[in-house]
């Protein structure tokens, strides 16, 4: 970053196209930074592997995807843009958030410093330039004093490993790399394997309008009901007068939503009160059921289990068939009800009523190849038109190893995390100086609302840069010491919880052959980010400044 001018960099560096920094990805982070920064006078640019705005937005276009945030909360609180976007639905679809991304883009006329579909390949540090040289899969060049890596944690798709894949003659696609024309499934026999988020988004829009579908399950998805409903723009009007509340609210909230945990506890309530407590929120629909009921919901396993109890029961109302409904939800739980991060469904329960639709649990048969005209199971052939690969993603470290990153000595990071992620606050890691990730393995990205750690956590990169700048070092590099003290931390808070309870990706369990250990930072967003208050007023001790 530029050390004799604050302004910005010299001339002879912008000659020689030396960024101040480089951001890699243009989702919320990405696109935050380079307003901030630019506007602070930073010379910076953004590569995105993306044809387009928005990031994981424009990569997620499969029937269904939409937002299990409320609109509203699910967007910048940055300079006011907040004032003038409608949003047709409380949870918009893929193709509003998109429209949310070109409205900011006309605010904030990012686009002229965003490179699309450049996809960073490697990075490779200089110890004698005090830079990173960035080289896109295309073979483009870019030298930067500072990288922030703002890919995301669901960047990398996880595809399943079942033979024949690439033999099969009709349609298949994971829901990440979704064909961005989409697919017409009116008529079609449809195959969905895997009932994460996606695949119950899927689900539903295939259920309504395909022949056939079939589903398969390993896990059930404890989703919750979804409290969709239209907007008009007096209704937009309405929710606007309350939002400057609602956005201070993000920031004292466990996840960076605009609610919290009650201070009531589970455990001192009656089973009446309980049950009272449960209707009230099912009504309104929505995560506030997961992060906004009894504050030891997730901690104390017996009223844990008396709310998967209630959910139990909800479900068996709606699903006529009770094999398939006892498959959705069975008596003995999977694990703790929200150690997984539940989906939000409109009807995707009582869509397992219809004629030709079939869940298929994967456990008890499971898919054993794809052939050219359908699925192998043990119980034969089930011939289909369209495949969507509903399996998830290398959450958290996976967009950041599929960069062959580079660091001091030449020492590769995807070599350094083989057998353990380790980081100082999910920020930076020992021997990979003046880079910075955002919204990565380690941070509170798993358990928090991503325009808030955009703008929340992007405040503390940004303001660590300047004061880089301002006092002249030129390079940064978080120790050894600091990085093992966080991931202690970490460790610690998820094994005190239920989260060790249930093979998720919070922790890479959904990943063959990944090591097992907790990506997210479960201690919530005020602890978080009072660590980082402690760093700051200290002078950054875990930082070796130069």
């Amino acid at each position: 970053m530029t050390t004799t001018q604050p302004a910005g960099p010299t001339d002879h560096d912008t000659a020689a196209g030396v960024l101040d920094v480089l951001i890699i990805g243009g989702g919320f982070s990405g696109l935050y930074q380079l307003d901030r920064l630019r506007d602070l006078g930073f010379d910076v640019k953004v590569w995105d592997s993306a044809g387009g705005l928005g990031g994981v937005w424009w990569w997620n276009c499969y029937p269904g995807a939409r937002t299990d945030t409320v609109g509203h909360i699910y967007q910048f609180a940055h300079k006011d843009l907040w004032k003038d976007f409608d949003f047709r639905e409380r949870f918009p679809d893929h193709a509003e958030v998109r429209e949310y991304f070109e409205h900011v883009d006309r605010k904030l006329e990012l686009s002229k410093d965003i490179e699309f579909d450049t996809f960073a390949a490697q990075a490779r540090w200089d110890e004698d330039r005090r830079e990173w040289t960035v080289v896109s899969a295309d073979g483009k060049q870019q030298r930067a004093r500072v990288v922030l890596v703002a890919t995301g944690f669901g960047s990398k798709p996880l595809y399943p490993d079942i033979p024949g894949t690439d033999t099969f003659e009709g349609e298949c696609h994971h829901t990440a790399r979704w064909p961005q024309g989409g697919i017409d499934m009116t008529g079609k026999r449809v195959v969905i394997i895997g009932t994460g988020a996606s695949g119950v988004q899927v689900f539903q829009e295939a259920a309504k309008v395909a022949a056939e579908v079939t589903l398969f399950q390993r896990t059930p998805n404890l989703a919750l009901p979804m409290g969709q409903r239209s907007l008009d723009h007096a209704a937009n009007d309405e929710v606007r007068k309350g939002l400057p509340e609602r956005f201070a609210t993000r920031y004292t909230a466990f996840a960076g939503f605009d609610f919290t945990f009650m201070d009531e506890q589970g455990a001192t309530a009656g089973p009446e009160q309980l049950r009272a407590t449960y209707e009230r929120f099912w009504a309104e629909g929505g995560f506030p059921i997961w992060l906004g009921m009894y504050s030891d919901l997730l901690a104390d396993e017996a009223v844990n289990r008396t709310f998967y109890d209630f959910w139990r029961e909800k479900v068996h109302e709606r699903v006529h068939n009770p094999v398939t409904a006892e498959l959705l939800a069975p008596e003995t739980p999977p694990h703790p009800f929200g150690v997984k991060r539940p989906a939000l469904e409109q009807d995707y329960f009582d869509l397992f009523n219809r004629d030709g639709v079939r869940l298929v649990d994967q456990n008890d048969e499971p898919v054993l190849e794809i052939t050219p005209k359908g699925v192998v199971t043990g119980n034969g052939l089930i011939e289909c038109d369209v495949i969507a690969l509903a399996t998830g993603f290398d959450n958290n470290r996976g967009g950041i190893m599929a960069i062959d990153i580079q660091g001091v000595g030449g020492e590769r990071l995807q070599d350094k995390w083989a057998d353990r992620v380790d980081t100082f606050m999910g920020l930076s890691t020992a021997g990979f100086p003046n880079m910075i990730f955002l919204y990565g393995p380690q941070s509170p990205s798993g358990f928090c609302n991503g325009p808030t750690s955009a703008e929340y956590q992007g405040d503390i990169v940004v303001e660590f840069l300047e004061h880089l700048r301002e006092r002249g070092h030129t390079r940064f590099e978080s120790t050894g010491d600091a990085e093992k003290e966080w991931t202690a931390h970490v460790d610690e808070l998820f094994e005190g919880s239920l989260f060790t309870r249930a093979r998720s990706w919070y922790w890479g369990a959904n990943v063959p052959g990944k090591p097992a250990q907790m990506l997210n930072y479960s201690g919530g967003l005020v602890s978080y980010f009072g660590k980082w208050d402690e760093v700051r007023a200290g002078g950054y001790p875990q930082y070796e400044l130069d």
